[in-house]
């Protein structure tokens, strides 16, 4: 299923394919994963529930979510992210509403 991948420290945003939770975790880098809902469309923000405590380098924000520090995967989802489908989303759309920090 079609993801974004955003990586702060490069500053990037890349449509990525996922098959499910393990892609996520791999992609992002930890296994402490946490999400929330950014906007109407079920999209979520997945990333590593301890970014602050690791000390993970790079930091955005989409819309008035809390900061993320570290990789964060915008994945279409419902059952809040327990089950997931397509990222709505494009990355034209993501970079519009988040800011780096």
């Amino acid at each position: 299923m079609k993801a974004l991948l955003i990586d702060p420290e490069q500053q990037t945003i890349e449509q990525v394919n996922i098959a499910d939770h393990e892609d996520i975790a791999r992609l992002i880098g930890y296994e402490t994963l946490e999400s929330d809902e950014i906007g109407p469309d079920g999209d979520r923000l997945f990333f590593d529930e301890e970014c602050f405590l690791r000390g993970t380098t790079g930091r955005f924000q989409i819309d008035n979510v809390i900061p993320v520090s570290g990789k964060g995967l915008v994945v279409g989802g419902a059952e809040e992210g327990a089950s997931l489908r397509d990222a709505v989303s494009d990355p034209d759309s993501i970079r519009a509403r988040m800011k780096y920090l």
